[in-house]
């Protein structure tokens, strides 16, 4: 359909899909890096246990990790950005290719503790969006029987930073009967969902991490001038 049929379209800012463009001119070599994250500040942490497994299986998959540990992390807004808790876990997100986000499930939702990490993660750094086109896979541990009610919600929040949020996830339930004695997960059903879970993670990080940007490109964006973008995501009030 030719523009002259679309007068509300700005058409020096209107661009076809290239596909040229989804391919890397010089792809990354170097391991893909992901931060993990989880919910819950108990000395036995399932969800802990779990992203620390998570861990060792992307690692051996040939990922670079880091797992942010939340204790002495403040509320939200309940301290300044410089709060050293803070800033390691902006500085963290910000170095991260992708993520894994692990929560228990309390009264059927994620956790605070889970919630005020991704509160603490800006949508916004200036004009550049910490989050934006970088892979995100979720997971969390019952108590009892099987539930969703955590990663359902996680996906949504995955959604509204922008991240690619893979179709895979996992969930554990009875979470205490499937770590041995020496925190290790056991071999299971819900093991052998982990590793689907993190091969696929690696696979849309290896696949999408080199054109992210390229993928997470708007019209309306590049419609809107850098410094109009500046003025919004940095207004003081709503």
């Amino acid at each position: 359909m030719p523009l002259a049929d679309l007068p509300q379209v700005a058409a020096e800012h209107f661009e076809l899909p290239d596909p040229s463009k989804l391919r890397a001119a010089q792809p990354a070599t170097h391991a893909p890096r992901i931060l993990l994250l989880y919910g819950s500040l108990r000395a036995r942490s399932f969800s802990r246990l779990l992203v620390e497994e998570s861990a060792r299986l992307l690692q051996a998959m040939g990922a670079e990790t880091r797992v942010f540990n939340p204790s002495g992390l403040p509320l939200p807004d309940d301290a300044p950005e410089v709060h050293p808790k803070v800033a390691e876990l902006r500085e963290l997100s910000a170095w991260a290719e992708g993520m894994v986000w692990c929560s228990p499930e309390r009264h059927g939702a994620m956790t605070g503790i889970m919630k005020a990490q991704i509160d603490w993660i800006p949508l916004a750094l200036g004009a550049v969006r910490p989050t934006q086109g970088k892979t995100l896979a979720l997971m969390q541990v019952c108590g009892g029987s099987q539930s969703f009610n955590a990663v359902n919600q996680m996906r949504i929040l995955g959604r509204w930073m922008r991240m690619l949020t893979i179709p895979n996830q996992s969930s554990i339930a009875k979470a205490f009967q499937e770590f041995d004695e020496h925190d290790r997960l056991k071999p299971s059903a819900y093991h052998d969902r982990v590793v689907d879970v993190l091969e696929e993670l690696m696979k849309f990080t290896l696949l999408t991490r080199d054109v992210s940007p390229y993928l997470v490109d708007r019209y309306s964006e590049r419609k809107e001038s850098a410094q109009q973008l500046m003025q919004r995501v940095n207004q003081r009030a709503i």
